[in-house]
């Protein structure tokens, strides 16, 4: 369900893709079967595309990845996560529109 610039990030490779990245990088945590998660893929997908090269943008399903799930608690989808060197610095629950969803990113280039 990932676009050509956004990453699946899944427990294998988060370490390689969100550790160590040297750009802020929005971590979508979503699943196949939640209405909010389908509705703002399609805004992540255009996220993805518009912030090339100056952060990353990556989404987990937390179906086939519940170690990452279970690690950074998530209780509900979707939850954004952004991460700047390696940890989490900021959080929000629940679908946005794609301004504030650039807003957070925006927030910590």
């Amino acid at each position: 369900m990932a676009g050509k610039n956004v990453l699946t990030i899944t427990d294998a490779n988060f370490q390689a893709e969100v550790g160590t990245a040297n750009v802020p990088v929005l971590v979508d945590f979503w699943a196949t079967w939640c209405g909010p998660c389908r509705a703002i893929a399609p805004l992540i997908e255009q996220l993805g595309d518009e912030y090339q090269g100056r952060a990353k943008i990556g989404k987990v399903d937390v179906d086939s990845n519940p170690r990452l799930a279970g690690d950074f608690q998530i209780a509900s989808i979707p939850t954004l996560l952004v991460f700047k060197g390696g940890r989490v610095v900021e959080q929000v629950l629940g679908g946005r529109p794609k301004a504030q969803l650039a807003a957070l990113i925006d927030r910590h280039l």
